[in-house]
């Protein structure tokens, strides 16, 4: 329309018509202004160009192979895949450098090196370690040490990443949301776990090292190994990379750290659950007959705690006597063992451990320990 009223402004150049055409050349921009305006306003799907970085091949065949599922791709599909990654968590350390217009591409100019997987490693570690494990838990160590450029390029790059993946969360509509959006977004975390990943798997053999010291009867090897990458995932998360120390000094302190409350924490439970005594099997040997408690009050303690096991439900009751090598179990069972036999995850198992524990020290509440060294 301003187009076709400057046409007929200068069609009509007469004694009004040059002030004709000011007025409609001033609407015509401001109209521009206005469209400019709106246009920045909204968010741009346009892929970045620094994406396109041969830097980033490992980490979009990771996002390929797992990119969400847009179903339809109707508007009510995406808005619920919209509202689910507005809830993922992104935690990250920024940098002030991220802000800057080159960033992306100053993050991935320098090639990153990563040497290929070994599997002479991963049975060196499983050596090392000293104690029985499946062949299959050596490919958790096959990836090389990071060298101190490396890792901190790992880093830089996934907290990047994870920066860009909150720029374009916070652009969302989750009404009208547009499927190349949630694409990039997705694109983005997913390649950001990646980077992670690269760092967990090159100090896997760090956790290692660690957890094979605090393995004994009660706490064994492969709980504490899941517990322990476990803890290595949130020290990765909480690294700041900026500060310019190593992060196997830090990953150290908090796999360590975790792998002491676990063994403090299953002792706590295993004397809770009997009022102190350290024999959970209860058989009364020679050394406890000659101590303060009588063999007729052991006997009597054996069946208070027979009554309680017996006021467990079924799954309770042999999560117990499983995991403390009670009745006819002669060794103590591994989470995963347990988890495998019942057909649940280890995370259940815990749960029903822990749930259980919690009955039994209610239960143990009712009477007084005291009375039975009278």
């Amino acid at each position: 329309m301003q187009v076709e009223q400057l046409d007929a402004a200068v069609g009509s150049c007469g004694s009004n018509g040059s002030i004709e055409v000011i007025r409609v050349v001033k609407e015509v921009s401001k109209s521009a202004k206005r469209a400019i305006s709106e246009a920045k306003k909204r968010p741009s799907t346009r892929l970045p160009a620094w994406l396109k970085s041969p830097e980033l091949v490992g980490a979009t065949n990771h996002w390929e192979a797992n990119r969400v599922d847009l179903g339809d791709g109707s508007a009510e599909t995406l808005s619920k895949i919209t509202k689910r990654l507005s809830k993922t968590e992104i935690g990250l350390i920024t940098h002030p450098d991220f802000d800057s217009n080159s960033a992306g591409k100053d993050v991935f100019a320098a090639p990153l090196g990563l040497a290929p997987a070994n599997n002479e490693l991963g049975l060196a570690a499983i050596k090392r370690a000293g104690v029985d494990l499946p062949a299959h838990l050596g490919r958790l160590c096959e990836a090389k040490l990071l060298t101190p450029e490396q890792e901190s390029m790992l880093f830089q790059r996934m907290n990047f990443l994870r920066h860009q993946a909150l720029k374009v969360r916070a652009q969302l509509n989750p009404q009208k949301p547009t499927l190349k959006s949630i694409e990039l977004l997705d694109r983005l975390i997913l390649m950001a776990d990646w980077h992670r990943d690269r760092i967990v798997e090159a100090n896997m053999r760090l956790v290692f090292s660690i957890v094979k010291k605090f393995v004994n009867s009660n706490n064994h090897f492969d709980d504490l190994l899941s517990d322990g990458i476990v803890a290595l995932m949130r020290a990765v998360e909480k690294f700041d990379f900026g500060r310019g120390f190593r992060f196997s000094t830090y990953a150290t302190q908090v796999v360590r750290r975790n792998a002491y409350r676990q063994v403090v924490q299953v002792q706590q439970e295993r004397v809770k659950i009997v009022g102190g005594v350290d024999d959970l099997g209860l058989d009364v040997s020679d050394e406890c007959r000659q101590s303060a408690i009588s063999e007729k009050r052991w006997h009597e303690l054996r069946a208070r705690l027979a009554v309680m096991l017996g006021d467990l439900d079924r799954r309770e009751k042999f999560i117990i006597r499983a995991r403390f090598s009670l009745g006819s179990h002669r060794r103590v069972h591994t989470l995963q063992a347990l988890a495998n036999r019942l057909g649940v995850s280890k995370e259940r198992v815990r749960q029903l451990e822990r749930r259980a524990m919690e009955k039994l020290r209610a239960m143990a509440g009712d009477f007084s320990f005291a009375e039975l060294e009278s």
